[in-house]
């Protein structure tokens, strides 16, 4: 009985170790097994989100899509949108460009999109715009990373504006029943829509995104000021085409039957498929002047630097937790021994729990001294 009870004792062991322990442990397990270590995507380009200038309207615009009055034609253009993925990827098809307005009541966004073949197929409110063709808006009005916007529009001036909690890879959620009330839409189409016999120019996109919804999410619940700061970015879904029985189709891939991946053209790169990472949006800076009445300068705050320098340790922790199952305060661990963050001290002060994590770095200077936090979740803030 002694005997058979330390085999029956041994062939517990070596069950649990062999079957209930990886499934408790699994980064353990797919380590011990030879799998490639999991690894959380990562912009693969340098940080250098571009910058706008938004000036101020002369006076409140008629919505009517063309872009042909006088503040619009003072305005800038933003430079010609790039793949998401940056320099990794060729140059665009097609020229895309944007440019921004404001006043009292109104964000004003302008567009052009060069398209030799103009199609779309939504006309419902709220459906999933980027099954056709479009142009999208996304907007962080307290740079955060969370509570932000989005807005999609085909060349039918159809709408679909959903509102983020989070970045989906942090648990999203996406809000399908906001609304924003008051918006504005128009499009100008330089060509037909949906006529494949002949040969388009493009189309232009123009929207009046109000205050009174933007400003929920913006610091104090305020419209920005003169010298305020808002994360935006720009993109454009596009897929390939091809005419079959006198109509635009998507072209398919003949090994599975299924329309190819589209296009993702941008104005700020994320450096990876995934329009989703706010913190590689552009910086648009709110000017008081008026459009064409001088020029205001960027300069990127400090702040912004010590930033990113906190979301390298959010990317890494996220990484060694699909690793190993927890989260570590040690620098060393995660690679992130040589990182430097100009005006800060580093490394930052990281406090883990069992199941998040929450680092914040000190400016070097005791009078004014600033702090910047990072949360498990990718919140990332600023406290005097």
């Amino acid at each position: 009985m002694k005997k058979n009870g330390h085999i029956g004792q041994l062939c517990f062991v070596f069950l649990y170790f062999f079957a209930v322990w990886p499934l408790a442990n699994p980064a353990r397990a797919m380590k011990s097994q030879g799998s490639p270590p999991k690894l959380f995507p990562e912009p693969k380009i340098p940080f250098a989100p571009p910058h706008y200038i938004c000036y101020r309207a002369l006076s409140p615009l008629m919505i009517d899509g063309r872009l042909e009055e006088l503040s619009w034609r003072r305005a800038g253009w933003t430079a010609d949108f790039v793949d998401i993925e940056g320099s990794l990827k060729p140059k665009p098809r097609f020229r895309t460009r944007a440019k921004m307005l404001w006043d009292e009541d109104y964000f004003y966004i302008g567009a052009e999109l060069e398209e030799p073949a103009i199609w779309a197929t939504l006309t419902r409110r709220d459906s999933i715009i980027y099954h056709d063709n479009d142009f999208e808006v996304f907007i962080d009005p307290d740079g955060d990373t969370h509570l932000y916007y989005e807005l999609e529009v085909n060349a039918f001036g159809t709408e679909w504006d959903l509102f983020l909690v989070k970045p989906y890879r942090d648990g999203g959620p996406a809000v399908h029943s906001w609304d924003i009330q008051g918006l504005k839409t128009a499009i100008f189409v330089d060509g037909t829509i949906n006529q494949p016999e002949d040969k388009d120019k493009g189309w232009t996109v123009e929207l009046a995104m109000p205050w009174a919804v933007l400003r929920e999410c913006a610091p104090d619940k305020k419209p920005p000021a003169a010298g305020d700061e808002w994360r935006v970015n720009f993109s454009r879904v596009e897929y390939r085409v091809e005419t079959r029985e006198g109509k635009h189709e998507k072209v398919k891939d003949p090994r599975t039957g299924k329309p190819l991946p589209e296009d993702n053209w941008v104005w700020a790169p994320t450096g990876l498929i995934n329009i989703h990472y706010p913190e590689m949006w552009g910086y648009v800076k709110f000017s008081d002047r008026n459009v064409g009445e001088g020029k205001d300068a960027f300069a990127l705050k400090p702040e912004e630097e010590a930033k990113w320098a906190l979301r390298q340790l959010y990317y890494k922790e996220k990484t060694y937790f699909l690793q190993h199952g927890k989260y570590t305060d040690k620098i060393s661990e995660l690679g992130l021994d040589g990182v430097k963050a100009k005006g800060y001290k580093w490394p930052p002060r990281i406090v883990v729990t069992w199941n998040s994590w929450e680092a914040m770095l000190e400016s070097e200077v005791e009078e004014g001294k600033k702090r910047v936090f990072i949360t498990h979740d990718g919140r990332v803030f600023s406290i005097d």
